[in-house]
């Protein structure tokens, strides 16, 4: 008797894995996985408490609170604005909308791993384009289009790279890319960046009827365990979300929290001169220390560490979170050379520069 077989593809996925290490410390510092180094906001904590009465009645369908929240805030059409369960959900919908079997996605070499894995799971085949010094190759991307493909993913600015792409290479992008092909920016770290000439896409999504933006609440609301994130893009597509995406896909309090989050500019503002002031002065101390570090505009760095065996990024990795430090590893973007940090508080980044220093002397 034959067991159930899943989609082709599907068993030669390899599984999106948030490693976040181990160790047997007390006292943990968490820098793995690019979260709000400050928390959330205390208004956004108190809204979420507010829910716990009503945990029996469910959410508003379509988010529109929340909806008309966010386009009040970047002044958007609330009508094109789509919620959903973290940023992840709207990347499924996206490709269960464009893109089946037979389609072709084109991804970058260091863009974020949930575009190939949704791609591949759904029966699409996800297609690399290879970056150029940690940055995406725009050429790169457009080499790789066919008649098959149907989405382009691009994360701006990208994780784990931490580089970003300008407003005009993306709308050389996206003038030469066919009509029917719907580009995706993944700008989950929008908030960060302080270049002049940087756009997160709203402005390519208002004249373009093929553009997506995606955005988050996890990074710079500091909202990552309650799942929210949203997109904007032409009346057009968003009709087209909307028939795919589920009926009740944010929940009560996730929707409450995100509200109160985008209301509270005060907190905004502390978590982002917080980065402000501790990636210059990260940067400067892994120089210090003889550490190379890929340029960053948002809050985490990217870091190469020696080919020795004793000091190798496997090495700094079991050093770390001996002492209760847990970074990313990079073997997953084959990147084995390299870890990635995330932006903590000022405290625990002295402790990790100290830790850092012990275990390079």
């Amino acid at each position: 008797m034959s067991l159930p077989q899943p989609r082709p593809g599907v068993l030669t996925l390899k599984p999106y894995v948030a490693t976040h290490g181990k160790t047997t410390q007390q006292r943990v510092i968490k820098l793995s996985a690019n979260e709000g180094a400050l928390g959330p906001s205390p208004k956004a904590v108190e809204a979420y408490k507010a829910m716990a009465g009503n945990l029996h009645r469910y959410p508003e369908g379509g988010s529109g609170t929340l909806a008309h929240a966010i386009a009040k805030k970047h002044g958007l059409d609330e009508a094109r604005v789509i919620c959903g369960n973290g940023s992840d959900e709207l990347i499924e919908v996206i490709v269960k909308a464009f893109a089946g079997v037979g389609d072709e996605v084109i991804y970058t070499q260091y863009g974020f791993r949930m575009f190939p894995i949704t791609t591949q799971s759904l029966g699409a085949t996800p297609v690399m384009a290879p970056e150029k010094d940690f940055k995406v190759d725009i050429d790169a991307i457009l080499e790789k289009v066919t008649e098959r493909t149907r989405i382009v993913f691009l994360a701006n600015p990208n994780n784990p790279t931490g580089s970003y792409n300008s407003i005009e290479e993306i709308r050389s992008l996206h003038a030469r890319l066919p009509e029917n092909i719907v580009l995706v920016l993944d700008a989950a770290y929008a908030e960060f960046v302080s270049k002049n000439d940087y756009s997160a896409g709203i402005d390519i999504v208002e004249g373009a009827q093929n553009v997506i933006m995606l955005r988050t609440f996890s990074k710079l609301y500091a909202l990552a365990g309650l799942r929210l994130g949203w997109c904007y893009g032409s009346a057009y597509l968003i009709d087209i979300l909307n028939r795919v995406r589920g009926p009740f896909n944010v929940n009560l309090a996730a929707q409450a929290a995100g509200i109160a989050a985008l209301e509270d500019t005060a907190f905004q503002e502390k978590a982002r001169a917080h980065n402000e002031k501790m990636v210059p002065w990260t940067l400067d101390a892994f120089a210090r220390l003889g550490l190379e570090c890929v340029p960053t505009v948002a809050n985490f760095f990217l870091v190469r560490f020696p080919s020795d065996p004793a000091k190798n990024a496997d090495a700094a990795l079991a050093f770390m979170n001996s002492r209760g430090i847990l970074v990313r590893e990079m073997r997953s973007y084959n990147l084995p050379d390299y870890l990635r940090f995330s932006v903590g508080t000022e405290e625990e980044m002295k402790i990790v520069v100290d830790t850092l220093a012990e275990f390079l002397t």
